[in-house]
């Protein structure tokens, strides 16, 4: 799979996911409405793009940790199927989670660990009158215990690469940038069109399906060199029998 089409997968997968992501973050998107309601028309605009501009800085981050830890784990399998296979594996567990299936549960049981302790830094955040609180807290958000975010950071592991794993998580972010920063009757217009038509469930099933793509050449990979062995031995005990019907002939004199 091409780095375009990594970097489309998180685009959509953010874009088609951020209903969920919405509802995980609702909470503070109303916190944050609420401590700026005092400032002017422009200083809002200015404390919002501050905002999610350390958000998309912190999944960006984290993707080129995860494209680090990628590159360090797997480099020395180069040769081997596990890049691959890890590849197809992650894509076909992020599309069943799209899906809705809770596969990703216990990463976020794990990330809540990491949030609470985080709690009092996040207090002092508040309220975010500052552009440099508004970017400081969109950096925390980016650690939110999200499975949709864990599997995408998956992805980005599984990219083998850190400038690739860098792009697909900023990729993720800008897909759930329309999703947060829309309000009111557009934001739920929008909403109620992704449920509608179960775009979700389409990408997750596209994803499955870019999954099993992946995998194919593996498995055809070892088809033929199942037949290639088979081809082997069997020119072995040709060879074999030819030496030995003649074995023990005597040329004639």
């Amino acid at each position: 799979m091409t780095p375009e089409l990594l970097i489309l997968a998180a685009l959509t997968a953010g874009f088609f996911g951020s209903p969920h992501c919405l509802g995980m973050c609702g909470g503070i998107v109303t916190a944050f409405g609420l401590s700026i309601r005092d400032q002017s028309a422009a200083q809002r605009s200015l404390l919002i793009a501050g905002y999610h501009t350390g958000r998309l800085l912190s999944y960006a981050s984290l993707g080129l940790l995860a494209g680090w830890i990628g590159t360090t784990a797997l480099s020395p399998l180069a040769d081997t199927f596990w890049p691959r296979g890890l590849l197809a594996a992650v894509l076909i567990l992020l599309g069943l989670s799209m899906l809705g299936l809770p596969l990703l549960n216990r990463l976020e049981l794990l990330g809540q660990r990491l949030w609470q302790a985080l709690s009092p830094v996040r207090q002092r955040m508040f309220p975010l009158n500052t552009l440099a609180r508004a970017l400081g807290a969109g950096l925390l958000w980016g650690l939110l215990p999200c499975g949709l975010v864990y599997g995408a950071l998956l992805l980005a592991v599984s990219s083998t690469s850190v400038s690739i794993g860098g792009l697909m998580m900023l990729a993720f972010g800008l897909g759930t940038l329309p999703m947060l920063l829309l309000a009111g009757q557009i934001s739920q217009w929008l909403q109620t069109r992704i449920k509608r038509w179960r775009l979700r469930q389409i990408n997750g099933a596209l994803l499955i399906i870019a999954g099993l793509w992946t995998f194919s050449p593996l498995l055809m990979h070892g088809t033929h060199g199942s037949h290639d062995q088979m081809d082997h031995s069997q020119m072995d005990h040709s060879q074999m029998d030819h030496s030995q019907m003649g074995f023990g002939v005597q040329p004639e004199s």
